[in-house]
């Protein structure tokens, strides 16, 4: 006897595999100015042509005054994020003070880079300690860590690189870098299919943590965009 169908009454219907790689995409950016550093995201995670959350938090608190932006995997970031919040919390308690960015930048690569064949992970690490300031480290799929002054991943990046490129410049206002990475998050959440949502921001500074959040009607349209439908105004 021959064994069941997949898809009973469906002639050519094939079963979906476990195994068939499924495309994710996103859109992070993580800039710094004078006096700190702005991480901002997206909120769309996209399994395929499916939206499986449209209002995800992919800016993540290791500590205090170090934050990560995550993209590829969701379970993989988040399982890093995790671990590292155990390592710095365990770190913190015998310093007995806030950790270093770049150390806490060291620990996600170490996790990214030991598991570099089981991961889908693309992480952003920034945050502001006295020793350094304003901070940013870029770590790919492969573990490499970069310092620089904003890096951009995931999807929607590859969209806004001339806009990066051209208006991004050193020693910006804490308001020019806001709406640096609001603008450059906007065109990329309206090219890229994957990016989308709401936009979430997290500024660091010497004087502690703020964060901000755009709903999606608060989101202005770009050229060639239909604008976002408004309930009728009834007399």
């Amino acid at each position: 006897m021959p064994p069941a169908s997949p898809c009973p009454g469906l002639d050519g219907c094939m079963a979906p595999s476990t195994s068939t790689p499924v495309s994710m995409g996103t859109t992070i950016i993580a800039v710094t100015f004078n006096g700190g550093v702005i991480l901002a995201a997206d909120s769309r995670t996209s399994t395929g042509n499916y939206i499986a959350n449209r209002v995800t938090d992919k800016i993540t608190p290791l500590c205090d005054n170090v934050y990560t932006l995550r993209s590829g995997s969701a379970a993989d970031t988040q399982a890093i994020a995790g671990y590292v919040q155990h390592f710095i919390a365990q770190h913190q308690a015998e310093e007995g003070e806030h950790i270093n960015v770049r150390t806490a930048a060291n620990l996600v690569k170490m996790m990214a880079y030991n598991n570099k064949d089981n991961l889908q992970a693309g992480l952003i690490v920034a945050g502001y300690d006295k020793h350094g300031g304003g901070q940013v480290y870029s770590i790919s799929l492969g573990g490499t860590i970069t310092e620089t002054s904003f890096a951009m991943s995931g999807s929607g990046s590859t969209y806004i690189n001339g806009f990066a490129d051209k208006f991004w410049r050193e020693g910006m206002t804490e308001q020019e870098a806001m709406d640096f990475v609001t603008k450059a998050l906007r065109y990329a959440m309206t090219w890229d299919a994957s990016s989308g949502g709401c936009m979430r921001t997290v500024t660091i500074t010497a004087s502690g943590v703020k964060r901000t959040f755009i709903p999606g009607s608060d989101i202005p349209p770009t050229y060639g965009e239909l604008p976002f439908p408004t309930a009728p105004v009834r007399a």
